[in-house]
């Protein structure tokens, strides 16, 4: 596992011990407290409020994509939530970027795992979309999916394209955290396009 994952486990208090060195209780995943981190002082008015800022962003049509991880030492089964801020962010090296909520708890157990699968969702595959955005489920059950080269972390089936990675940074982000991963092996079909989303709405490119 990557040192950088270690440093950042450590510093927000979990556990990088064997379960059996560990309290019975440290199975349980939680998430981060929301930082405080303002961009504003306490007594000042924030610029936006969080309803215009959600409504202005909407605007921006993004991708969607489905990050996985393994399962870690100790835990059940393979990890992962869907995702709608990917980005590329390095040609050499290799470098991808997702942002994760600080109060999700799928994040602890991809940090844990120290790898993790970006998978790219074609047009057809909102329904998948909505199964890895419900907490507390099941979210692989009855979805197809293989080992990724390198990592191990869950290649869903039939998706447009998978990246493979491992955990290179952890920075924050206010009330997010910005991983930073890098890329060991990668792969597209080609043949489905992506699945977009804008204005909380699933959507697809139009034909020419």
């Amino acid at each position: 596992m990557a040192a950088t994952v270690v440093r950042y486990l450590r510093s927000v208090g979990s556990p990088t011990s064997a379960p059996s060195e560990r309290d019975p209780d440290a199975g349980r995943v939680d998430a981060l407290p929301r930082p405080d981190l303002r961009a504003v002082g306490e007594d000042e008015r924030a610029p936006v409020s969080p309803a215009e800022f959600r409504s202005v962003l909407g605007n921006f049509a993004s991708g969607v994509t489905v990050i996985t991880a393994p399962a870690a030492e100790g835990e059940d089964g393979p990890a992962g939530f869907a995702c709608q801020s990917f980005a590329s962010l390095s040609l050499d090296p290799p470098l991808v970027t997702f942002m994760v909520a600080r109060t999700s708890t799928t994040w602890p157990r991809i940090a844990r795992a120290g790898v993790f699968c970006v998978n790219i969702l074609g047009a057809e595959q909102g329904g998948l979309c909505r199964a890895f955005a419900v907490s507390g489920a099941d979210k692989f059950a009855g979805v197809a999916h293989t080992p990724a080269p390198v990592t191990g972390s869950p290649q869903l089936d039939a998706v447009p394209a998978w990246i493979d990675c491992r955990v290179h940074a952890v920075h924050t982000g206010g009330d997010h955290l910005i991983v930073v991963g890098r890329v060991e092996a990668m792969g597209a079909a080609g043949e489905d396009g992506p699945l977009l989303f804008h204005k909380g709405r699933f959507g697809r490119l139009a034909a020419d």
